[in-house]
Protein backbone atom coordinates (compact mmCIF):
# COMPACT_ATOMS: atom_id res chain seq x y z
CA UNK A 1 0.00 0.00 0.00
CA UNK A 2 1.34 3.95 -0.71
CA UNK A 3 3.06 4.98 2.06
CA UNK A 4 1.14 8.09 2.21
CA UNK A 5 -1.88 7.04 2.82
CA UNK A 6 -4.16 8.58 5.35
CA UNK A 7 -7.74 7.65 6.16
CA UNK A 8 -10.39 9.56 7.64
CA UNK A 9 -13.91 8.37 9.27
CA UNK A 10 -16.84 10.81 9.70
CA UNK A 11 -19.07 9.05 12.20
CA UNK A 12 -18.03 6.49 15.27
CA UNK A 13 -20.58 3.98 15.44
CA UNK A 14 -20.91 0.89 15.18
CA UNK A 15 -19.71 0.45 11.58
CA UNK A 16 -17.30 3.30 11.68
CA UNK A 17 -15.33 2.23 14.81
CA UNK A 18 -15.81 -0.99 13.29
CA UNK A 19 -13.76 -0.17 10.40
CA UNK A 20 -11.13 2.00 12.14
CA UNK A 21 -10.63 -0.74 14.95
CA UNK A 22 -9.52 -3.11 11.66
CA UNK A 23 -7.93 -0.32 9.91
CA UNK A 24 -5.07 0.42 12.72
CA UNK A 25 -4.06 -3.24 12.35
CA UNK A 26 -3.07 -2.42 8.75
CA UNK A 27 -1.84 1.31 8.95
CA UNK A 28 -0.18 3.54 11.74
CA UNK A 29 -2.68 5.37 13.70
CA UNK A 30 -1.44 8.17 13.93
CA UNK A 31 -2.70 8.59 9.60
CA UNK A 32 -6.61 7.92 10.47
CA UNK A 33 -8.62 10.76 11.77
CA UNK A 34 -12.36 10.59 13.08
CA UNK A 35 -15.25 12.76 14.11
CA UNK A 36 -18.46 12.26 15.45
CA UNK A 37 -21.80 14.12 16.37
CA UNK A 38 -21.12 14.20 19.31
CA UNK A 39 -17.18 14.58 19.68
CA UNK A 40 -17.15 12.53 23.27
CA UNK A 41 -17.38 9.42 20.56
CA UNK A 42 -14.75 10.45 18.58
CA UNK A 43 -12.36 10.69 21.51
CA UNK A 44 -13.40 7.58 22.93
CA UNK A 45 -12.83 6.08 19.57
CA UNK A 46 -8.87 7.35 19.11
CA UNK A 47 -8.42 6.55 22.84
CA UNK A 48 -8.34 3.22 22.02
CA UNK A 49 -7.17 2.78 18.82
CA UNK A 50 -4.49 5.52 18.73
CA UNK A 51 -6.25 7.48 15.97
CA UNK A 52 -6.23 11.25 16.22
CA UNK A 53 -9.87 12.52 16.99
CA UNK A 54 -10.81 16.19 15.36
CA UNK A 55 -13.39 18.49 16.77
CA UNK A 56 -14.95 18.88 12.86
CA UNK A 57 -15.60 16.83 10.23
CA UNK A 58 -13.91 19.78 7.71
CA UNK A 59 -10.77 18.54 9.51
CA UNK A 60 -11.38 14.89 8.87
CA UNK A 61 -12.31 15.71 5.10
CA UNK A 62 -9.03 18.01 4.72
CA UNK A 63 -6.60 15.70 6.49
CA UNK A 64 -7.54 12.28 4.72
CA UNK A 65 -7.21 10.85 1.07
CA UNK A 66 -9.95 8.32 1.38
CA UNK A 67 -12.72 9.42 3.46
CA UNK A 68 -14.81 7.14 4.62
CA UNK A 69 -18.53 8.56 5.21
CA UNK A 70 -19.85 6.23 8.02
CA UNK A 71 -23.27 8.31 8.91
CA UNK A 72 -26.74 7.76 8.49
CA UNK A 73 -28.40 8.18 4.68
CA UNK A 74 -30.38 10.60 5.35
CA UNK A 75 -27.79 12.64 6.41
CA UNK A 76 -24.93 12.21 3.53
CA UNK A 77 -26.03 15.12 1.27
CA UNK A 78 -25.90 17.45 4.43
CA UNK A 79 -22.44 16.01 5.74
CA UNK A 80 -21.24 16.96 2.03
CA UNK A 81 -22.55 20.18 1.82
CA UNK A 82 -20.68 20.97 4.88
CA UNK A 83 -17.11 19.51 3.97
CA UNK A 84 -17.58 19.84 0.14
CA UNK A 85 -15.14 22.74 -0.37
CA UNK A 86 -13.05 21.38 2.39
CA UNK A 87 -12.09 18.14 0.72
CA UNK A 88 -8.50 18.13 -1.85
CA UNK A 89 -9.27 17.38 -5.17
CA UNK A 90 -7.71 13.98 -5.31
CA UNK A 91 -9.23 12.42 -2.31
CA UNK A 92 -11.32 10.05 -2.16
CA UNK A 93 -15.27 9.94 -0.82
CA UNK A 94 -16.32 6.26 0.42
CA UNK A 95 -19.93 6.05 1.29
CA UNK A 96 -21.00 3.30 3.66
CA UNK A 97 -25.02 4.66 3.30
CA UNK A 98 -27.25 2.19 2.37
CA UNK A 99 -29.08 3.24 -0.99
CA UNK A 100 -27.29 6.11 -1.60
CA UNK A 101 -26.20 5.80 -5.37
CA UNK A 102 -22.52 6.99 -6.80
CA UNK A 103 -25.01 9.10 -9.14
CA UNK A 104 -26.12 10.30 -5.95
CA UNK A 105 -22.86 10.76 -4.52
CA UNK A 106 -21.16 12.32 -7.74
CA UNK A 107 -24.09 15.33 -7.42
CA UNK A 108 -22.93 16.17 -3.96
CA UNK A 109 -18.87 16.30 -4.69
CA UNK A 110 -16.43 16.90 -7.37
CA UNK A 111 -14.39 14.17 -5.60
CA UNK A 112 -14.12 10.80 -7.16
CA UNK A 113 -16.92 8.33 -5.15
CA UNK A 114 -16.66 4.94 -3.90
CA UNK A 115 -19.60 2.74 -2.78
CA UNK A 116 -19.01 -0.03 0.02
CA UNK A 117 -21.18 -2.35 2.29
CA UNK A 118 -19.55 -3.88 5.51
CA UNK A 119 -20.59 -5.89 8.09
CA UNK A 120 -20.09 -5.85 11.56
CA UNK A 121 -17.35 -8.71 11.85
CA UNK A 122 -14.86 -5.91 9.96
CA UNK A 123 -14.16 -5.54 13.88
CA UNK A 124 -12.68 -9.01 14.33
CA UNK A 125 -11.22 -9.42 10.33
CA UNK A 126 -13.82 -11.32 9.49
CA UNK A 127 -16.19 -9.07 7.63
CA UNK A 128 -17.50 -9.18 4.12
CA UNK A 129 -17.18 -5.76 2.03
CA UNK A 130 -18.84 -5.33 -0.97
CA UNK A 131 -17.05 -2.69 -2.99
CA UNK A 132 -18.37 -0.72 -6.12
CA UNK A 133 -16.06 2.20 -7.76
CA UNK A 134 -16.73 4.73 -9.70
CA UNK A 135 -15.23 4.90 -13.39
CA UNK A 136 -13.05 7.88 -11.95
CA UNK A 137 -11.28 6.00 -9.90
CA UNK A 138 -7.19 5.34 -10.73
CA UNK A 139 -5.80 2.12 -10.65
CA UNK A 140 -3.72 2.77 -7.63
CA UNK A 141 -6.48 4.21 -5.30
CA UNK A 142 -8.70 1.03 -6.22
CA UNK A 143 -5.22 -0.93 -5.15
CA UNK A 144 -4.93 1.00 -1.81
CA UNK A 145 -8.63 0.75 -1.36
CA UNK A 146 -9.33 -2.93 -1.14
CA UNK A 147 -6.05 -3.57 0.53
CA UNK A 148 -6.76 -1.37 3.34
CA UNK A 149 -10.68 -2.96 3.45
CA UNK A 150 -9.06 -6.39 3.32
CA UNK A 151 -7.80 -5.69 6.76
CA UNK A 152 -11.39 -6.02 7.50
CA UNK A 153 -11.75 -9.51 6.13
CA UNK A 154 -12.84 -10.49 2.82
CA UNK A 155 -13.71 -7.72 -0.06
CA UNK A 156 -15.64 -8.15 -3.11
CA UNK A 157 -15.82 -5.70 -6.29
CA UNK A 158 -19.76 -6.02 -7.76
CA UNK A 159 -21.60 -3.87 -9.85
CA UNK A 160 -23.88 -1.34 -8.02
CA UNK A 161 -27.39 -3.31 -9.08
CA UNK A 162 -26.34 -5.70 -6.21
CA UNK A 163 -25.92 -3.24 -3.73
CA UNK A 164 -29.01 -3.21 -2.14
CA UNK A 165 -29.17 -7.71 -2.06
CA UNK A 166 -25.79 -7.38 -0.42
CA UNK A 167 -27.25 -5.19 2.11
CA UNK A 168 -30.07 -7.24 2.69
CA UNK A 169 -27.89 -10.71 2.74
CA UNK A 170 -24.40 -9.77 4.13
CA UNK A 171 -24.81 -6.08 6.01
CA UNK A 172 -28.33 -7.46 7.83
CA UNK A 173 -27.45 -10.91 7.69
CA UNK A 174 -25.66 -11.04 10.89
CA UNK A 175 -28.62 -10.02 12.89
CA UNK A 176 -30.18 -13.03 11.17
CA UNK A 177 -27.69 -15.47 12.63
CA UNK A 178 -27.69 -14.13 16.21
CA UNK A 179 -31.71 -14.78 15.82
CA UNK A 180 -30.61 -18.19 14.88
CA UNK A 181 -28.20 -18.45 17.66
CA UNK A 182 -30.35 -16.64 20.31
CA UNK A 183 -33.17 -19.35 19.42
CA UNK A 184 -30.94 -22.59 19.61
CA UNK A 185 -29.70 -21.58 22.94
CA UNK A 186 -32.99 -20.91 24.29
CA UNK A 187 -33.81 -24.45 22.92
CA UNK A 188 -30.99 -25.88 24.87
CA UNK A 189 -31.54 -24.26 27.85
CA UNK A 190 -35.29 -25.86 27.85
CA UNK A 191 -33.91 -28.79 28.22
CA UNK A 192 -31.35 -28.65 30.82
CA UNK A 193 -28.23 -26.56 29.77
CA UNK A 194 -26.80 -23.59 31.78
CA UNK A 195 -27.30 -19.94 29.47
CA UNK A 196 -23.46 -20.07 29.27
CA UNK A 197 -23.06 -23.34 27.89
CA UNK A 198 -25.54 -23.17 25.39
CA UNK A 199 -24.55 -19.78 23.86
CA UNK A 200 -20.77 -21.80 23.49
CA UNK A 201 -22.86 -24.77 21.99
CA UNK A 202 -24.71 -22.35 19.32
CA UNK A 203 -21.86 -20.42 18.63
CA UNK A 204 -19.01 -22.85 18.12
CA UNK A 205 -21.77 -25.01 16.38
CA UNK A 206 -22.05 -22.19 13.56
CA UNK A 207 -18.99 -21.08 13.61
CA UNK A 208 -17.68 -25.06 13.01
CA UNK A 209 -19.99 -24.97 9.96
CA UNK A 210 -19.11 -21.96 7.95
CA UNK A 211 -14.99 -22.98 8.54
CA UNK A 212 -16.46 -26.36 7.27
CA UNK A 213 -18.02 -25.25 4.42
CA UNK A 214 -15.30 -22.61 3.57
CA UNK A 215 -12.57 -24.70 4.21
CA UNK A 216 -14.07 -27.70 2.20
CA UNK A 217 -16.03 -25.73 0.06
CA UNK A 218 -18.57 -28.22 -0.02
CA UNK A 219 -22.21 -26.93 -1.16
CA UNK A 220 -24.52 -25.89 2.10
CA UNK A 221 -27.48 -28.87 1.02
CA UNK A 222 -24.30 -31.71 1.04
CA UNK A 223 -23.41 -31.09 3.80
CA UNK A 224 -26.49 -31.16 5.35
CA UNK A 225 -27.12 -34.22 3.62
CA UNK A 226 -24.45 -35.88 5.48
CA UNK A 227 -25.56 -35.02 8.80
CA UNK A 228 -29.50 -36.48 7.89
CA UNK A 229 -28.74 -39.94 8.86
CA UNK A 230 -32.13 -41.87 7.69
CA UNK A 231 -34.86 -42.13 10.48
CA UNK A 232 -32.35 -40.14 12.68
CA UNK A 233 -32.65 -37.38 14.57
CA UNK A 234 -31.75 -34.73 12.51
CA UNK A 235 -33.84 -35.27 9.70
CA UNK A 236 -36.56 -35.19 12.12
CA UNK A 237 -35.77 -31.33 13.33
CA UNK A 238 -35.34 -30.47 9.49
CA UNK A 239 -38.62 -31.46 8.84
CA UNK A 240 -39.73 -29.46 11.90
CA UNK A 241 -37.90 -26.59 10.34
CA UNK A 242 -39.34 -27.24 6.37
CA UNK A 243 -43.30 -26.91 8.69
CA UNK A 244 -42.80 -23.82 10.41
CA UNK A 245 -41.53 -22.07 7.04
CA UNK A 246 -37.98 -21.98 8.04
CA UNK A 247 -36.92 -21.19 4.64
CA UNK A 248 -39.60 -19.21 3.70
CA UNK A 249 -39.16 -16.89 6.53
CA UNK A 250 -34.88 -16.30 5.88
CA UNK A 251 -36.13 -15.69 2.11
CA UNK A 252 -39.20 -12.85 3.68
CA UNK A 253 -36.62 -11.02 5.89
CA UNK A 254 -33.79 -10.86 2.42
CA UNK A 255 -36.60 -9.17 0.85
CA UNK A 256 -37.92 -6.84 3.79
CA UNK A 257 -34.31 -5.50 3.98
CA UNK A 258 -34.10 -5.02 0.39
CA UNK A 259 -37.12 -3.39 0.04
CA UNK A 260 -36.50 -1.36 2.97
CA UNK A 261 -32.65 -0.55 1.05
CA UNK A 262 -34.97 1.31 -1.66
CA UNK A 263 -34.93 -1.52 -4.15
CA UNK A 264 -37.76 -2.63 -6.03
CA UNK A 265 -39.45 -5.29 -4.68
CA UNK A 266 -38.72 -8.70 -7.00
CA UNK A 267 -42.08 -10.18 -8.54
Amino acid sequence: MDTAVTVGCIGCGSMGSALVRAFVKKISANTITVSARRYEHARALAEETGCRAVQTNAEVAARSRYLFLAVKPAVVADVLADIKNDIPEHHVVISLAAGVSLEQLRSLTHNPVVRIMPNMAAVVAEGMTAICFSDTLSADDRANIVELLAAAGKTDVVDERLFDCVTAVSGSGIAYVCLFIEALADAAVRYGMTRAQAYAYAVETVQGTAELLRQTKRHPADLKDAVCSPGGTTIAAVAALEKAGFRAAIGDAVTAAYIASGAPQKQ
